[in-house]
């Protein structure tokens, strides 16, 4: 009977796209459906593996059903260099092309490990950004459930603009129109909409013809969030919509907290004792994500604005690009730190954000508005300052400051 029990254990294999905002929510949702009976393998590159193996060691070692399988990346193949193996780790926007060629070769690995895993995969679930793999499922004849990073404000904003075509009548970029079908009044310019901008226009039809055909999907939110626009939703799937969100609350202890991502690029506990120093909702907590556009200008503008504001304030700078090595030099230039000093805590890489989001005296979140952060801050309950810079931020700008009334513009 025990042995029965087992070879009905249902087998998920999790596809994550090969991007931190991606990979971070997918490890979470692994963690969720083995702790609620399924057998998980994860499947990903060597780089993009370690940034959460001591996560899923930990999961492991607690007793869940979890295992990691690394599948090589294709770097000679789409002309890529050697460890850039995830989208932040691109030194350069011209890298794009080849980056996105290389998710297509990752579909023959994928296939020949998804015939030799034992016992057989119940279903796939894969990132919406390899829209491939409803077909790699079909070809096993298991099921594809797409991962959403996005909002059910968002995708019905995505659905409902892929079938009216009303942006397709606009012709200046920066003209405002309504998003037909929603139950507010959302007005959005055509670059403000992903997946449907001229640039990425074509990819978008391909992601979404895919989500239409794959069994069903989920996503990372929660109804009592966004109920009119979950329901609205699940309308254009047949009700095969999956709320597990948010997420990231099944990292219950501080050490998850404090990993999640990656490991944090500062003393944990020295960041948490320079939060006990100040009282409640005090902080403000600056970290435009992972993948931020800004020029160097205006991040000095953004840290002459902080000093300026003569309040407590944490600020996270992504490293790795240009412009973080341009703000270092000013930093060391203009001794930034020391002028801020005791009012000001500088982060020059990744940041425990859920431990800190979570601190009482944080008061107020200036964000770019990233789904995974916005998720973050709405269960902290901190209020948001917005700053989308690309993507689906700008839907998730709409939902936050129109919608729930959660947060405020930055001008």
């Amino acid at each position: 009977m025990a042995s029965e029990g087992r070879c009905q254990q249902p087998h998920f294999v999790l596809f994550p796209f090969l991007a931190q905002g991606h990979l971070i929510p997918m490890i979470d949702i692994a963690r969720l459906l083995a702790q609620n009976g399924a057998a998980i393998t994860i499947v990903t590159t060597p780089a993009n593996a370690a940034r959460f193996k001591t996560v899923v060691a930990r999961a492991m070692q607690s007793g869940l059903p979890l295992q990691l399988i690394e599948i090589q990346f294709p770097y000679r193949e789409a002309g890529i260099p050697e460890g850039s193996e995830n989208f932040d780790m691109l030194h350069s926007t011209d890298l794009l092309f080849n980056f996105f060629k290389s998710l297509t070769l990752l579909q023959l690995p994928l296939e020949n490990l998804l015939k030799e895993l034992a016992p057989k995969p119940s279903c796939i679930v894969s990132d919406m950004c390899y829209p491939w793999t409803v077909d790699a499922a079909a070809r096993f004849n298991i099921p594809r459930i797409s991962f959403h990073g996005f909002s059910c404000f968002c995708l019905l904003c995505l659905y409902n603009l892929h079938t009216s075509k009303v942006h397709e009548n606009v012709t200046s970029n920066s003209d405002y129109f309504v998003v037909p079908g929603l139950p507010d009044q959302i007005e959005m310019t055509k670059v403000q909409v992903p997946l449907l901008h001229e640039k990425s226009k074509d990819f978008g039809e391909i992601i979404l013809a895919a989500d239409m055909k794959s069994y069903g999907s989920i996503i990372n939110t929660f109804e009592e969030l966004e109920s009119e626009y979950v329901k609205e939703y699940k309308k254009t799937k047949g009700g095969k919509v999956w709320c597990l969100g948010p997420v990231s609350l099944c990292n219950k202890q501080d050490i998850d907290k404090a990993e999640r991502g990656k490991k944090a690029a500062i003393d944990v506990s020295e960041c948490l004792n320079w939060l006990d120093s100040w009282p409640p909702n005090s902080v403000v907590y600056v970290c435009l994500g992972s993948i931020c556009n800004l020029t160097s200008s205006q991040m000095i503008e953004l840290g002459v604005g902080l000093e300026a504001s003569k309040k407590p304030f944490i600020w996270v700078i992504r490293g790795g690009n240009n412009t973080s090595k341009e703000i270092q030099e000013w930093l060391l230039e203009e001794k930034f730190e020391e002028r801020v000093k005791g009012r000001g805590f500088l982060i020059l890489g990744w940041a425990p954000q859920v431990l800190m989001l979570s601190h009482p005296s944080i008061g107020g979140f200036l964000t770019h508005c990233g789904w995974n952060s916005s998720l973050e801050a709405i269960s902290a309950g901190v209020p948001m300052i917005t700053w989308p810079l690309f993507g689906d931020q700008f839907c998730n700008e709409k939902l936050i400051v129109q919608v729930l009334n959660i947060g405020v513009r930055i001008g």
